[in-house]
């Protein structure tokens, strides 16, 4: 602010003081004098102007606008909102459709398995067909060359002595029993062929279905992600219009006011509350880091299992079976998990800038890192405790399958990937081992085991 200087008005005290034994006339020349020297006396900064003093009509229109320009604030304000529901919406339903498109993945690759078994079945019986079919031609080539042709009566009646009959009674005991012995065979041989056949048309004819719904899903999912981009970019560009207008709205407002320092002030307050965004991010982070680290240490110690056997320690608050658990990252919860426009929201999104350390909530195995659909990048962790829990939208993720984790190490880094509208984490928990569907919420998952994400949820 400025720094006021004395002006012209103190010099001229001593000369109206002199005029009170003169005459009027004395004291009227007296003031003319001081006012000139007021007007002569320019100070060495020069100082802003009075403000102006309006009139009644002024002051009512400018309150007059004042009530239009406000109005058109919560007019922009509201669609706003809408366009950033909108954003929520879509995200949403795009994380359902990549979702459903993992599940059909699944069935096809079941399905798969599947027929390759009722292949190999198939194989077997026929195999056994084949040895049943040589065994018979075999007999019977044995059987014509030995005069197997003859009927027994024929075969005994020609024998040349009471050795050579008894030889041949026994032979054609013999080759009755084994006769019956391969056409038996050869029987259930083929029973076992049909039935091999039919499992593997059974099998096939439900690979088949799988193909044609993952095929569907994945058609859908692409379809609705196409409608999604171009609605995202349209809701983008409206939104940064009204962010547009309803700053202007606003710094008209403020001026209408007549408030430059109310502008300023406002300024201040708003770097004031980023700084304290900041300074508590900073904190948030720290505090996540913290006890990361100390997740980190106790599951290293906890008998060399990396806290996380069944037999473990809780961990500072967790379940008997679960070992230690930690925040995934720091940040605050922005979206809960739930039900939104007809489908699921599986988990939560905890905001953070982007390069935020993403941890391992739990101590486990990663069963998949990399591109998942509707997520961009994604982790999968199987935990000890027979958890399944997801880390989506990464920007970076520093672990691969099959590698073993800690509770508390640095896994992934918050991105903006997929089906995002701002950076931040989607946090999911699976019971039961399962990578896709069954989802829980993962704020009251985490609370049980001793880790607040907060009350937004």
């Amino acid at each position: 602010m400025f720094q006021r200087r004395p002006s012209g008005p103190a010099t001229a005290r001593p000369g109206v003081r002199r005029a009170r034994t003169r005459p009027l006339r004395s004291v009227l020349v007296a003031v003319m004098a001081g006012t000139a020297l007021m007007a002569t006396a320019t100070p060495a900064i020069a100082l802003p102007p009075p403000p102006p003093n309006p009139t009644d009509g002024q002051l009512d229109a400018a309150k007059a606008q004042q009530a239009a320009v406000s109005a058109e604030v919560g007019r922009i304000a509201g669609l706003v909102a809408a366009a950033e529901a909108d954003l929520e919406r879509v995200g949403v339903q795009a994380e359902a459709a990549g979702t459903a498109y993992l599940v059909a993945e699944e069935a096809l690759q079941v399905a798969q398995g599947k027929a390759d078994e009722a292949a190999a079945q198939l194989e077997q019986a026929a195999q056994a067909v084949a040895a049943a079919q040589s065994r018979i031609a075999l007999f019977s080539r044995d059987s014509y060359m030995n005069g197997g042709s003859l009927t027994q009566s024929a075969a005994l009646l020609s024998a040349e002595g009471p050795a050579d009959l008894i030889q041949r009674a026994a032979m054609l005991d013999y080759v009755g029993a084994n006769k019956v012995d391969v056409l038996a065979e050869m029987e259930v041989a083929r029973v076992a062929q049909a039935n091999a056949e039919s499992v593997a048309r059974s099998a096939r004819d439900e690979m088949a279905v799988a193909e044609e719904s993952a095929a569907s899903a994945k058609a859908r999912a692409d379809a609705q992600l196409a409608v999604q981009q171009g609605a995202y970019a349209e809701i983008e560009a409206q939104k940064a219009t009204y962010e547009t207008q309803l700053q202007a709205a606003q710094i008209q407002l403020l001026q209408l006011q007549g408030a430059r320092d109310a502008h300023q002030a406002w300024q201040q307050q708003k770097a004031a509350e980023e700084a304290a965004e900041r300074a508590a991010a900073e904190r948030a982070a720290a505090e996540a880091a913290a006890a990361a680290a100390a997740a980190r240490n106790s599951s290293g110690s906890s008998g060399g299992s990396s806290g996380g056997s069944s037999g473990g320690s809780s961990g500072g608050g967790g379940s008997s079976s679960g070992g230690t658990y930690v925040r995934p990252t720091s940040g605050w919860v922005s979206s809960c998990f739930g039900m939104r426009w007809g489908v699921l929201h599986g988990g939560v999104d905890i905001a953070a800038p982007i390069g935020t350390p993403v941890y391992a909530a739990h101590s486990g195995v990663v069963q998949r890192a990399g591109t998942a659909s509707g997520f961009g990048y994604a982790v999968y962790i199987l935990g000890d405790d027979g958890y399944v829990t997801v880390y989506g939208h990464v920007n970076r993720y520093f672990v691969r399958a099959g590698e073993r984790v800690r509770a508390g190490e640095v896994i992934a880094e918050v991105g903006n990937r997929g089906n995002s509208t701002g950076p931040h984490l989607h946090f999911e928990a699976h019971p039961n081992g399962v990578l896709h569907g069954g989802q829980i919420d993962p704020v009251g998952w985490l609370r049980a085991r001793g880790v607040d994400l907060g009350n937004r949820c």
